[in-house]
């Protein structure tokens, strides 16, 4: 076990805690933030996508042990940051079906608009490699497009 500290939305933990525990399973099991989700388990779905130090990454294959120190937000920090006027538009504009990808997909999506000002559907379509298996990628790519332009105003 080993004493790692992390700030989770803002918030400090100290965790003493095995060091090859995945990041997912600390924000789920140990910190009983659920919103992010465990999908595949190999980083190539990206249900589990958070932002580690202002970065979209996928937590389901990142031990805790590299992350002594790290800012993370999870979905549950988006929703209180700047991620919400994006999440709006995800409801108002039926983005999700099933739902479950969704919250990885919102990360993904406030970091590249973080990123990119005004992105092109190559630019998305680079960006946001999360997968949904409802098959809802034009009305998040409609989403998007439509968040970036708020963004300008």
């Amino acid at each position: 076990m080993a004493v790692i500290t992390l700030q989770v939305n803002g918030q400090s933990h100290a965790l003493d805690i095995d060091p090859s525990t995945p990041l997912l399973w600390v924000l789920r099991d140990h910190l009983g933030m659920t919103g992010t989700k465990f999908g595949c388990g190999i980083a190539q779905c990206g249900a589990c996508t958070v932002h580690l130090n202002g970065q979209a990454t996928r937590s389901c294959v990142l031990p805790i042990e590299t992350l002594d120190g790290a800012k993370i937000t999870t979905i549950e920090g988006l929703s209180s940051a700047d991620g919400m006027p994006l999440q709006e538009l995800w409801v108002e504009m039926n983005v999700p079906q099933c739902g479950y990808c969704q919250s990885g997909m919102l990360m993904a999506a406030a970091s590249m608009l973080n990123q990119v000002e005004n992105p092109t559907d190559a630019d998305i379509d680079a960006h946001i490699t999360n997968i949904c298996r409802c098959g809802t990628y034009p009305r998040v790519r409609a989403a998007i497009h439509r968040a970036a332009s708020n963004l300008k105003n």
